[in-house]
């Protein structure tokens, strides 16, 4: 999946303005690439879970509607941990047709990883920045 490095430069300063708890958001655009990112609240708070604010959920379905696209994942970032999807990040993954990427601070220099889910299992999903 190809993904433009401003929404990149986008998810990570989100990121990092949210430390040292986790960031989430919408990514929107097409089934072959993710054109932008629409962050949203995190309603946990937390630095080890995230839960989307359903209002900026339904704020991203609208923008990406306004521009022809569709909502087409969901983004967070693990503070401290890899980029590796945490159980409770398996448990709570609820859209098969969504991707997953997640924005890891526990590696240096920082790491970015897309999975998709495939049978209740994430698989790595190639991400090529543009």
């Amino acid at each position: 999946m190809k993904i433009a490095k401003g929404v990149i430069d986008e998810i990570f300063a989100h990121a990092r303005e949210a430390l040292p708890e986790e960031c989430c958001g919408l990514l929107i655009g097409t089934p072959s690439g993710i054109d932008a990112a629409h962050p949203a609240r995190n309603l946990e708070s937390s630095s080890t879970r995230f839960l989307i604010d359903p209002r900026d959920h339904f704020g991203a379905i609208h923008a990406a509607r306004e521009s022809r696209r569709f909502v087409i994942g969901v983004y967070h970032s693990h503070p401290r941990g890899p980029t590796t999807p945490s159980p409770s990040d398996l448990a709570e993954a609820s859209y098969d047709d969504y991707v997953y990427l997640i924005v890891s601070f526990g590696t240096e220099p920082p790491e970015i990883k897309l999975f998709r889910l495939d049978e209740g299992v994430f698989v790595d999903e190639t991400l090529e920045v543009e």
